[in-house]
C-alpha cells in the first residue's frame, strides 16, 4: 500500500543526508555512507565513468572494496530539482566535490547526477543512481569523441 508523498521536512532531512553520504563517500569513509544512505537490493549504479549500468544485490561489499580508492574529500549538493509521488522520490543535483580519487591529487570533481529513493517501511533506500562529470559544457566533437570510445 503506498504512503502519502514525502513531506517538505522529510525531503530536507534526505537531501542533508546525502550530503553528509556524499562527503563520507568522497573520504572513502563507506561505513558512514551507507548508514546515511541504505541501497535497495536491485540497486542500480550509471557509474560516472562510464561502462555498462551495474545492478547490486549488496552495494555495501563492493563499497567496502573501494573505499581506499576515495580520499580526503568532501562535497556539498546543489538541488536542481527534486519529484516526490508516493513511495518514490528523485533528486536532480549536482554534486560539488573534491578529494582525492585513485591515487590523483585532490582535485574538484563535480558531478550531475540524478538518484530514486524508494519508501521501504519508514526508511527511504536508493534505487537508481546515474552519475556524470558533463558538468561543463562540451562541444559536439569532443561529445562524438566519447560517444565513440
Amino acid at each position: 500500500m503506498a504512503h502519502e508523498s514525502i513531506t517538505d521536512e522529510e525531503l530536507a532531512e534526505l537531501v542533508q543526508r546525502t550530503e553528509e553520504a556524499t562527503s563520507a563517500f568522497m573520504r572513502g569513509d563507506m561505513h558512514r555512507y551507507l548508514a546515511l544512505t541504505p541501497h535497495a537490493s536491485g540497486f542500480v549504479l550509471m557509474n560516472p565513468f562510464g561502462g555498462e549500468p551495474a545492478r547490486y544485490d549488496n552495494r555495501s561489499e563492493s563499497l567496502l572494496e573501494v573505499a581506499d580508492y576515495f580520499k580526503a574529500g568532501e562535497a556539498t549538493l546543489e538541488v536542481v530539482q527534486t519529484y516526490a509521488s508516493g513511495d518514490l522520490v528523485v533528486l536532480v543535483m549536482i554534486e560539488r566535490q573534491h578529494g582525492e580519487v585513485g591515487g590523483l591529487p585532490d582535485q574538484e570533481w563535480p558531478l550531475r547526477v540524478t538518484q530514486v529513493y524508494r519508501r521501504e517501511g519508514s526508511e527511504w533506500q536508493l534505487v537508481y543512481r546515474h552519475a556524470d562529470p558533463l558538468v561543463h559544457r562540451i562541444g559536439l566533437e569532443q561529445a562524438a569523441r566519447l560517444a565513440r570510445g
